[in-house]
């Protein structure tokens, strides 16, 4: 049977129900607001049934398989893996997936938000039309948040199977033995992490001169030092010049920093280049709207996130930089809207305090500028480096790893850097630290828990405070 068409009016129509789309939604009808939301996959988005929720929980079985070598090569713990158990391992994923999937949609339901499942297209300022459901006026504004999708490089296809990308790499049949990652971000070291947890061969490509580019200079060494102990053959300023699918996998030519050419062949190439905002489809000339060079559609009040049209209001993965691509980010986004649509005036987001993490093993941590990012925007920086190792709870875990605090000399603190393990737990007080602009002897006057990790970022405070205990100043 047919959907009935409808002409309606809201108060705010939200296209897209990823994390940025349904968190604005739920915001706005707190608020008292009527809201559709037209999202034509599943609510969640990427993150809950593509990326950030059933990745982490795979990294999270990963870390369960690192646990039983470490305690037989490292403890005397006479443990052996017999197998990973692929299925049982996917089954476990796909209900941790599926229970928060209902409850975003009870969320939605019990707020009175009103969730159409079909395409939206706008046809105006004020006006959007959903697939099967009719043209909807919004009163207060619209909400654009239709999220990304994985870059491909020219030259190579997506097949699910032998080459694939994050968004379907989870998804690929069983547990290949030998994998290519294209891509030292995040996402790519993520998956190589993972991967060679559960033992297969991996040979992680970064065109870049470091792994993730984006962090200060020395998470980036600390890591790539990490993954290598772990057997990961990892090539930075390194391309991929071609790759050519073979029955059972991938043949593929990469020039080496050096300028050498290396074949490697691998059973899958999982492409991890970067995301591109999506757009097609979404009628945004009938709005008065264009996009940027790399299809992001840019706010001009970003105290607002409202574009040039009036009532058009931008979150998640279609915002250009500043905005980080990051679910958290995202949700803060949402709340921003939804409160301005509301009449309130929220404070914008504040994305130098936005976390950011690489759920990696070992991991990383950051929050607000590189040492050479301060120094490029003209602070006179101090800064204080301090090996896990040089407390006791980091030489229990034995993971190598460190703490780097970058600060204004004689003023606040400017970032927070973390490598090691469980440093993705670290980071909130970090940035509240750099959220609340900080300084060092502030931070230094408050006692961290003996024996933790976390202690090892008391010691950098202690010492940037002149107060230094168990590390030299």
């Amino acid at each position: 049977m047919a959907q009935t068409e409808h002409v309606n009016e809201a108060d705010v129509v939200v296209i897209g129900g990823g994390t940025g789309g349904y968190s604005t939604a739920l915001r706005a009808a707190a608020l008292g607001l009527e809201v559709v939301l037209a999202e034509r996959d599943k609510v969640g988005g990427t993150c809950l049934h593509r990326g950030c929720i059933p990745s982490k929980a795979m990294l999270h079985a990963a870390e369960l398989v690192d646990g039983i070598v470490e305690a037989r090569e490292r403890w005397g713990v006479k443990a052996t893996l017999e197998a990973v158990d692929w299925p049982a391992l996917v089954a476990t994923r796909d209900d941790i997936v599926a229970r928060n999937h209902r409850g975003v949609q009870g969320h939605l339901a019990h707020a009175s938000v009103e969730v159409v499942h079909g395409s939206a297209e706008l046809t105006g300022p004020r006006s959007v039309r959903i697939d099967g459901y009719g043209e909807v006026t919004a009163r207060r504004g619209i909400v654009l948040a239709t999220g990304s999708r994985p870059r491909m490089l020219p030259g190579l296809t997506a097949d699910g199977r032998r080459v694939v990308t994050s968004d379907d790499a989870l998804f690929a049949p069983g547990l290949p033995e030998s994998v290519l990652v294209l891509g030292g971000g995040a996402i790519g070291v993520e998956y190589a992490s993972l991967h060679r947890s559960m033992g297969a061969q991996v040979t992680l490509v970064e065109a870049a001169g470091r792994l993730v580019p984006l962090e200060d200079a020395e998470v980036s060494r600390h890591l790539a030092r990490g993954l290598r102990k772990r057997g990961i053959d990892v090539q930075v300023g390194a391309r991929l010049l071609e790759a050519t699918p073979l029955d059972e996998g991938v043949r593929a030519t990469v020039r080496t920093a050096r300028g050498e050419t290396r074949t490697v062949e691998a059973e899958r190439l999982l492409v991890a280049v970067g995301r591109v905002p999506v757009t097609d489809g979404l009628g945004l000339a009938a709005a008065g709207l264009v996009t940027d060079e790399r299809g992001h559609v840019a706010p001009a009040d970003w105290s607002r996130l409202e574009t040039a049209v009036p009532g058009v209001h931008v979150v998640g993965d279609l915002l250009p930089p500043p905005s980080l691509g990051l679910a958290h980010a995202s949700f803060a986004e949402g709340l921003l809207v939804a409160e301005t649509l509301a009449g309130l005036c929220p404070p914008p987001v504040d994305y130098a305090a936005v976390p950011r993490v690489t759920y990696s093993a070992p991991q990383t941590a950051s929050v607000g500028l590189s040492e050479a990012q301060a120094r490029d925007a003209g602070h006179d920086v101090v800064a204080s480096t301090l090996p896990l190792t040089a407390v006791a709870k980091g030489m229990v875990h034995g993971q190598g790893g460190m703490v780097k605090v970058v600060a204004e000399r004689g003023g606040r603190v400017l970032g927070v850097h973390l490598v090691g393990p469980h440093v993705s737990e670290m980071i909130a007080e970090s940035q509240l630290i750099v959220g609340w602009d900080a300084e060092p002897a502030d931070v230094a006057h408050h006692v961290h828990p003996h024996p933790t990790l976390s202690e090892a970022v008391g010691e950098a405070f202690l010492t940037l405070a002149g107060r230094a205990l168990h590390q030299q100043a």
